[in-house]
């Protein structure tokens, strides 16, 4: 998955992205990149979606005002 959450700041990072990251770098994926303009992150099914959940509900009551998101699905013989 891809996630950015706004509105941005580039001076301080606010409080609702510390809290998406603090979130998806606990969350029990296989592949966690977190950078100032986007973030990855790699998982089996469910703990993608658990992360998504946490992550929406979080961030949002954290004060985002938006969070951009995109779930790509990877077969077995993709990887």
């Amino acid at each position: 998955m891809e996630f950015t959450t706004e509105p941005f700041d580039l001076d301080e990072a606010p409080a609702h992205a510390v809290v998406a990251r603090e979130v998806i770098q606990s969350a029990e994926l296989d592949a966690v990149d977190v950078g100032p303009f986007g973030n990855t992150a790699e998982g089996g099914a469910d703990a993608v979606l658990t992360a998504v959940d946490a992550l929406l509900r979080k961030s949002l009551e954290a004060g985002a005002t938006r969070v951009s998101l995109q779930v790509n699905v990877i077969g077995e013989g993709d990887k």
